[in-house]
Protein backbone atom coordinates (compact mmCIF):
# COMPACT_ATOMS: atom_id res chain seq x y z
CA UNK A 1 0.00 0.00 0.00
CA UNK A 2 1.68 3.54 -0.84
CA UNK A 3 2.31 5.15 2.19
CA UNK A 4 2.40 9.02 2.95
CA UNK A 5 3.48 10.72 6.01
CA UNK A 6 1.96 14.45 6.95
CA UNK A 7 3.50 16.48 9.18
CA UNK A 8 1.30 19.06 10.25
CA UNK A 9 0.52 20.41 13.44
CA UNK A 10 -2.79 21.78 13.13
CA UNK A 11 -4.77 18.95 14.38
CA UNK A 12 -8.09 19.77 12.15
CA UNK A 13 -5.54 20.53 9.11
CA UNK A 14 -4.69 17.02 9.99
CA UNK A 15 -7.66 15.47 9.99
CA UNK A 16 -8.64 16.12 6.67
CA UNK A 17 -5.79 15.51 4.99
CA UNK A 18 -5.80 12.26 6.50
CA UNK A 19 -9.60 11.46 6.09
CA UNK A 20 -9.35 12.52 1.88
CA UNK A 21 -6.25 10.64 1.76
CA UNK A 22 -7.49 7.91 2.95
CA UNK A 23 -10.34 7.71 1.30
CA UNK A 24 -8.08 7.29 -1.88
CA UNK A 25 -6.85 4.33 -0.29
CA UNK A 26 -3.40 5.32 0.84
CA UNK A 27 -1.99 5.11 4.05
CA UNK A 28 -1.54 8.07 6.32
CA UNK A 29 0.96 8.15 9.16
CA UNK A 30 0.82 11.43 11.06
CA UNK A 31 3.92 13.55 13.08
CA UNK A 32 2.33 16.85 14.61
CA UNK A 33 5.70 18.47 15.11
CA UNK A 34 8.99 19.09 12.55
CA UNK A 35 10.93 16.89 15.08
CA UNK A 36 8.98 14.17 14.62
CA UNK A 37 8.18 14.44 11.65
CA UNK A 38 11.67 14.88 10.19
CA UNK A 39 12.95 11.76 11.89
CA UNK A 40 10.05 9.82 10.56
CA UNK A 41 10.74 11.28 7.17
CA UNK A 42 14.51 10.32 7.35
CA UNK A 43 13.68 6.56 8.62
CA UNK A 44 11.72 6.57 5.06
CA UNK A 45 10.21 3.60 3.86
CA UNK A 46 7.20 6.76 2.50
CA UNK A 47 6.19 6.99 -0.83
CA UNK A 48 5.06 11.29 -0.28
CA UNK A 49 5.65 13.17 2.32
CA UNK A 50 2.97 16.11 2.65
CA UNK A 51 4.70 18.82 4.84
CA UNK A 52 3.12 21.85 6.79
CA UNK A 53 5.41 25.25 5.92
CA UNK A 54 4.91 26.81 9.92
CA UNK A 55 5.83 24.10 12.68
CA UNK A 56 7.26 23.74 16.38
CA UNK A 57 10.54 22.60 17.13
CA UNK A 58 12.07 22.47 13.50
CA UNK A 59 9.79 24.25 10.91
CA UNK A 60 9.31 23.03 7.09
CA UNK A 61 11.84 24.83 4.93
CA UNK A 62 14.40 23.48 7.14
CA UNK A 63 13.06 19.61 7.07
CA UNK A 64 12.70 19.74 3.27
CA UNK A 65 16.35 21.51 2.94
CA UNK A 66 17.65 18.42 5.31
CA UNK A 67 15.79 15.76 3.34
CA UNK A 68 17.02 16.94 -0.19
CA UNK A 69 21.44 17.46 1.29
CA UNK A 70 20.24 13.76 2.63
CA UNK A 71 19.40 13.17 -0.81
CA UNK A 72 16.23 11.95 0.15
CA UNK A 73 14.14 12.19 -2.95
CA UNK A 74 10.40 11.61 -1.17
CA UNK A 75 7.96 13.73 -3.12
CA UNK A 76 7.14 16.62 -0.93
CA UNK A 77 3.61 18.48 -0.94
CA UNK A 78 4.37 21.62 1.21
CA UNK A 79 1.60 23.33 2.32
CA UNK A 80 1.20 26.33 4.06
CA UNK A 81 -0.99 29.87 4.86
CA UNK A 82 2.11 31.57 3.29
CA UNK A 83 1.13 32.19 0.27
CA UNK A 84 3.35 35.30 -1.64
CA UNK A 85 4.93 33.83 -4.50
CA UNK A 86 8.59 34.98 -2.63
CA UNK A 87 7.97 32.27 0.18
CA UNK A 88 6.46 30.16 -2.63
CA UNK A 89 9.68 30.13 -4.45
CA UNK A 90 11.97 29.75 -1.58
CA UNK A 91 10.23 26.55 -0.43
CA UNK A 92 10.21 24.99 -4.47
CA UNK A 93 14.04 26.12 -4.58
CA UNK A 94 14.73 24.58 -1.48
CA UNK A 95 13.79 21.27 -3.25
CA UNK A 96 10.17 21.02 -2.89
CA UNK A 97 7.69 19.05 -5.12
CA UNK A 98 4.74 20.73 -5.47
CA UNK A 99 3.04 24.11 -3.11
CA UNK A 100 -0.21 24.06 -1.98
CA UNK A 101 -1.73 27.34 0.16
CA UNK A 102 -4.40 27.30 3.20
CA UNK A 103 -6.79 27.17 2.98
CA UNK A 104 -7.21 24.50 0.14
CA UNK A 105 -9.87 22.20 -1.26
CA UNK A 106 -9.28 18.51 -0.31
CA UNK A 107 -10.16 17.29 -3.35
CA UNK A 108 -7.18 19.29 -5.03
CA UNK A 109 -4.79 18.46 -2.66
CA UNK A 110 -5.53 14.49 -3.03
CA UNK A 111 -5.10 15.38 -6.99
CA UNK A 112 -2.06 16.75 -6.28
CA UNK A 113 -0.86 13.84 -4.14
CA UNK A 114 -1.82 11.50 -6.80
CA UNK A 115 -0.12 13.71 -9.37
CA UNK A 116 3.04 13.69 -7.70
CA UNK A 117 3.15 10.09 -6.67
CA UNK A 118 1.91 9.19 -10.54
CA UNK A 119 5.03 11.55 -11.51
CA UNK A 120 7.17 9.74 -9.50
CA UNK A 121 6.59 6.30 -10.47
CA UNK A 122 6.53 7.46 -14.72
CA UNK A 123 9.82 5.57 -15.82
CA UNK A 124 12.63 8.47 -16.87
CA UNK A 125 13.04 5.88 -20.01
CA UNK A 126 9.28 6.13 -21.51
CA UNK A 127 8.89 7.81 -24.99
CA UNK A 128 5.89 7.65 -26.14
CA UNK A 129 2.50 8.12 -24.17
CA UNK A 130 -0.73 6.82 -25.14
CA UNK A 131 -4.70 7.56 -24.69
CA UNK A 132 -6.84 5.42 -26.60
CA UNK A 133 -5.86 6.27 -30.15
CA UNK A 134 -3.98 9.20 -29.16
CA UNK A 135 -0.11 8.83 -29.39
CA UNK A 136 2.29 11.32 -28.12
CA UNK A 137 6.12 10.81 -29.01
CA UNK A 138 8.30 12.51 -26.68
CA UNK A 139 11.43 12.65 -28.71
CA UNK A 140 10.21 14.00 -31.82
CA UNK A 141 7.37 15.48 -30.27
CA UNK A 142 4.79 14.39 -32.90
CA UNK A 143 1.15 13.74 -32.05
CA UNK A 144 -0.91 11.80 -33.66
CA UNK A 145 -4.68 10.36 -33.26
CA UNK A 146 -5.52 7.45 -35.65
CA UNK A 147 -3.83 8.20 -38.87
CA UNK A 148 -3.98 11.96 -38.35
CA UNK A 149 -0.48 13.66 -37.49
CA UNK A 150 -1.32 16.83 -35.44
CA UNK A 151 -0.38 19.97 -35.39
CA UNK A 152 0.28 21.49 -32.34
CA UNK A 153 1.87 25.06 -31.26
CA UNK A 154 4.95 24.70 -28.16
CA UNK A 155 2.42 25.21 -25.69
CA UNK A 156 -0.45 23.22 -26.84
CA UNK A 157 1.88 20.31 -26.70
CA UNK A 158 3.17 20.80 -23.07
CA UNK A 159 -0.63 20.68 -22.24
CA UNK A 160 -1.21 17.85 -23.91
CA UNK A 161 1.95 15.96 -22.31
CA UNK A 162 0.77 17.07 -18.89
CA UNK A 163 -2.76 15.68 -19.29
CA UNK A 164 -1.68 12.45 -20.75
CA UNK A 165 0.76 11.86 -18.07
CA UNK A 166 -1.57 11.86 -15.64
CA UNK A 167 -4.44 10.65 -17.60
CA UNK A 168 -7.76 9.85 -15.96
CA UNK A 169 -7.03 12.21 -13.41
CA UNK A 170 -8.60 15.56 -12.81
CA UNK A 171 -5.89 18.09 -12.79
CA UNK A 172 -6.92 21.39 -11.98
CA UNK A 173 -6.25 25.04 -13.65
CA UNK A 174 -3.72 26.23 -10.77
CA UNK A 175 -1.70 22.76 -11.53
CA UNK A 176 -2.51 23.51 -15.35
CA UNK A 177 -0.90 27.28 -14.76
CA UNK A 178 2.03 26.23 -12.04
CA UNK A 179 3.12 23.52 -14.46
CA UNK A 180 3.00 24.41 -17.91
CA UNK A 181 2.65 28.27 -18.04
CA UNK A 182 4.97 28.26 -14.59
CA UNK A 183 2.65 30.42 -12.55
CA UNK A 184 1.76 30.44 -8.91
CA UNK A 185 -1.20 32.12 -8.96
CA UNK A 186 -3.95 32.32 -11.50
CA UNK A 187 -4.15 35.34 -13.10
CA UNK A 188 -7.63 35.74 -13.86
CA UNK A 189 -7.80 34.83 -17.51
CA UNK A 190 -9.41 32.45 -20.02
CA UNK A 191 -5.71 31.59 -21.07
CA UNK A 192 -6.83 28.02 -20.19
CA UNK A 193 -10.15 27.83 -21.55
CA UNK A 194 -8.39 29.09 -25.20
CA UNK A 195 -5.68 26.57 -25.02
CA UNK A 196 -7.98 23.40 -24.17
CA UNK A 197 -10.57 25.11 -27.04
CA UNK A 198 -7.91 24.70 -29.40
CA UNK A 199 -6.56 21.24 -28.23
CA UNK A 200 -10.17 19.67 -28.00
CA UNK A 201 -10.58 21.29 -32.31
CA UNK A 202 -7.37 19.04 -33.17
CA UNK A 203 -7.73 16.23 -31.16
CA UNK A 204 -11.46 16.05 -30.93
CA UNK A 205 -12.98 15.76 -34.74
CA UNK A 206 -16.30 15.38 -35.37
CA UNK A 207 -17.34 11.85 -35.83
CA UNK A 208 -14.54 10.63 -32.87
CA UNK A 209 -15.11 9.83 -29.26
CA UNK A 210 -13.88 13.23 -27.33
CA UNK A 211 -10.87 12.25 -25.25
CA UNK A 212 -10.36 15.56 -22.96
CA UNK A 213 -13.31 16.32 -20.50
CA UNK A 214 -14.06 19.61 -18.38
CA UNK A 215 -15.02 18.52 -14.38
CA UNK A 216 -17.09 21.77 -13.72
CA UNK A 217 -15.79 23.60 -10.68
CA UNK A 218 -12.60 21.10 -10.72
CA UNK A 219 -10.41 21.49 -14.06
CA UNK A 220 -9.37 18.86 -17.04
CA UNK A 221 -8.93 15.41 -17.48
CA UNK A 222 -8.14 13.47 -20.65
CA UNK A 223 -8.95 9.54 -20.68
CA UNK A 224 -10.34 6.60 -22.33
CA UNK A 225 -14.06 7.10 -24.26
CA UNK A 226 -16.68 6.19 -21.32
Amino acid sequence: MTRVLTIEDDAVTAQEIVAELSSHGLEVEWADNGREGLSKAIAGGYDLITLDRMLPEVDGLTIVTTLRNLKIATPILMISALSDVDERVRGLRAGGDDYLTKPFASDEMAARVEVLLRRNSVPMTQTRLQVADLELDLISHEARRGEQTLNLLPTEYKLLEYLMRHAGQVITRMMIFEEVWGYHFDPGTNLIDVHIGRLRKKIDSPGQSPLIRTVRGSGYAIAEPV
